[in-house]
Order: C-alpha cells, then sequence, then structure tokens
C-alpha cells in the first residue's frame, strides 16, 4: 500500500490549494481517509475525515466552511480542497488510512510522504 500526497506550496492569506492524495494497493472508496498536519514544534493533528460511504465527511472546527474533502473513485485519489487559508494553517500535511475516523495516530496503519503548505501573511 502506498499513499502519495501533493499539491502543497506557498500561498498568500486568503488563498487557495489543493492537496491530493493518490493511493496504490488500496481501494479508497473501501476506505477511511484523514488529512493531518503538524505544525513545527506542534503534535500532529486530524484536520479531516472522509468516509467510506463517502457521505459522512467530519472537520477540525477551525476549518469547517474552509476545507473541502472529496473523492474521486475512477483516479483512486483524494483532495482537501482549502480555501481561505490562515497563516495557522501552514504545516505539512498527510493522509492517511484512518480506521472509523478515529483520529488516533498511533493506529493509522498508513501514511502519506506529506506535503508542505505554507501561507504568508
Amino acid at each position: 500500500v502506498q499513499l502519495v500526497d501533493a499539491g502543497g506550496g506557498l500561498v498568500r492569506h486568503g488563498g487557495s490549494l489543493r492537496l491530493s492524495c493518490a493511493a496504490s494497493g488500496l481501494k479508497l472508496d473501501f476506505t477511511d481517509i484523514s488529512w493531518f498536519r503538524q505544525a513545527p514544534g506542534k503534535e500532529r493533528e486530524g484536520v479531516s475525515c472522509i468516509k467510506e460511504t463517502n457521505e459522512n465527511k467530519y472537520y477540525k472546527d477551525s476549518v469547517k466552511g474552509r476545507f473541502t474533502m472529496s473523492r474521486d473513485s475512477a483516479k483512486n485519489t483524494v483532495y482537501l480542497q482549502m480555501d481561505n487559508l490562515k497563516p495557522e494553517d501552514s504545516a505539512i500535511y498527510y493522509c492517511a488510512v484512518d480506521p472509523n475516523c478515529a483520529g488516533y495516530i498511533t493506529r493509522v496503519p498508513y501514511w502519506g510522504q506529506g506535503t508542505q503548505v505554507t501561507v504568508s501573511s
């Protein structure tokens, strides 16, 4: 199983980015997938999760209304659309298999390699 994160970059406050998480060896349609992020000196935290049914999505309070997860079954890829970005969103973002969208980092079996998001003020 391999997850490949992409789409990070440098953007100004209020800008947008779309992260992608492409999977191999795993059908994302049948998997709960989360995005986590980790800023320097801080613990890794869950940002959002999409359930395998694709009907239930969960978001960290601070990103609700700004971030949106979606899934492209044909491409076996999950996306995180991030709008109205703020400097405090700056971090390395990781997609991960997250059973039941529980958010338990120690129970994540597969991680992407991470993609850097930097938001300038």
